[in-house]
């Protein structure tokens, strides 16, 4: 006769029941045999209160007109002129051999090619034209093999080049990238060990963030299918490149908003493979940004001890003045002291009582090539009238032209500027 089904249940949960009675393993938490509970997790090291002032100060936005001009200071012995307006939010550039220009916009999500054929000193109506678009959030740019290569937020293009700047239909080269969130500039540019380099900022402010490639510059194979990590902890380093002597890579970094005035300055660093630079809790030389949440640091260690282990910047810049683009001046139009020194485009703060940046600065190496300060070279776009803080251009890309002068965009009125020592003539 078969049990019943309720019977047969209860004898097999008895059986269960005795067999585990008998074992050694305790019933209750995932602890090993022996019974010893885990380590406590540690808890956040301690830190004093801190207090920030804080302040939003947006100069007035003035479009350009051309009896601004007077108002852009360059050295003695320089002289400025406009080579392009009316080029909507000009952002990157790139200058090929022969004198023609690309030229990435963000907001259109699209390409130029300029060219000065009756070398008048500008790039006129009929010497521009688009040569890519659909390209979401396009920036940085670089030339590799007769091919350009374009970096947008979650993407790289590559395109063939014909002679005359067109450009083939944009193919994926890599792809998945992180979220842009607040940093949407993205930028690229082939190293002297032939792989492509591509930094891509951080989607916050001053909070480690939840995807590893966010605040990084990556190091990618040059068949794209394959990427590492070469450099973290940099909140957003839009402009970086090469010394075109000692091949040390540097790149010019952004610090966090609403820290106050003076605190983090704006970074040049040497970037190096596996090195953390300390963003968020860290800025210039290692020092520990107080306003940062400290419980949020790997491994619950204080924050000195933390940016003890990172590596600090070998020169700082004014506060909030927002890097974008640099070059190394590698043409000979400039004086001889310019050669092999770096420009930076400094698009300017939002959040500091007297505003910083909107300006080109210069970084000044030595004769042995290290960098040694970085100096004001364009300026004169923000001023002061009427007690209220005016502004007429935001820079974003610098290039060095094929005749050695310096070329730089205004994205805010689509301004191309160049720059020429002309010895006070």
């Amino acid at each position: 006769m078969r049990k019943p089904l309720l019977a047969a249940l209860t004898v097999t949960l008895t059986g269960l029941l005795s067999a585990v009675a008998q074992t050694s393993v305790p019933l209750t938490g995932p602890f090993p045999q022996n019974n010893t509970p885990p380590n406590p997790r540690p808890l956040p090291a301690p830190e004093p209160p801190a207090t920030v002032t804080a302040t939003r100060n947006e100069p007035v936005a003035l479009g350009f007109t051309p009896d601004k001009l007077a108002r852009v200071k360059v050295p003695a012995g320089f002289t400025v002129t406009v080579m392009a307006t009316d080029l909507g939010n000009a952002r990157m550039l790139y200058v090929m051999p022969d004198g023609g220009v690309y030229l990435s916009r963000r907001q259109q999500n699209d390409i130029w090619y300029m060219k000065d054929v009756n070398k008048d000193g500008r790039f006129d109506g009929g010497e521009r034209r688009q040569v890519a678009s659909n390209l979401p959030l396009v920036h940085g740019m670089d030339v590799k093999a007769g091919k350009l290569y374009a970096v947008g937020e979650k993407m790289i293009w590559v395109m063939d080049m014909a002679k005359d700047g067109t450009l083939g239909m944009p193919r994926v080269f890599a792809k998945d990238f992180p979220d842009a969130g607040q940093h949407p500039a993205r930028n690229l540019k082939w190293g002297p060990d032939g792989y492509l380099y591509a930094s891509f900022g951080a989607t916050n402010n001053d909070a480690p963030t939840q995807n590893p490639e966010e605040a990084t510059i990556l190091r990618i194979r040059p068949d794209g299918q394959w990427r590492e990590v070469y450099a973290r902890g940099l909140r957003h380093t839009v402009g970086f490149g090469w010394h075109p002597v000692t091949g040390v890579m540097y790149g010019a970094d952004q610090g966090s908003d609403w820290h106050g005035d003076n605190i983090p300055p704006e970074e040049l660093n040497v970037i190096q493979r596996g090195k953390v630079y300390g963003w968020p809790f860290c800025y210039g030389d290692k020092n520990p940004d107080p306003y940062t949440n400290s419980s949020q640091i790997p491994g619950k260690i204080t924050k000195q001890e933390y940016c003890s282990r990172t590596v600090g910047s070998v020169l700082n810049y004014t506060a909030h003045a927002a890097a974008i683009g640099m070059a190394f001046y590698t043409g000979a139009q400039f004086p001889a002291e310019f050669r092999n020194d770096a420009f930076i485009a400094y698009r300017g703060s939002w959040n500091r009582n007297e505003p910083s940046g909107y300006e080109i600065a210069r970084v000044n190496f030595d004769d042995a090539n290290k960098p040694t300060s970085i100096t004001p070279f364009v300026t004169g776009f923000v001023f002061e009238e009427g007690g209220q803080w005016k502004q007429f251009g935001r820079v974003a890309g610098v290039a060095v032209y094929t005749d050695g002068s310096l070329l730089f965009t205004d994205d805010q009125s689509g301004v191309i500027y160049r720059v020429r020592y002309t010895g006070g003539q």
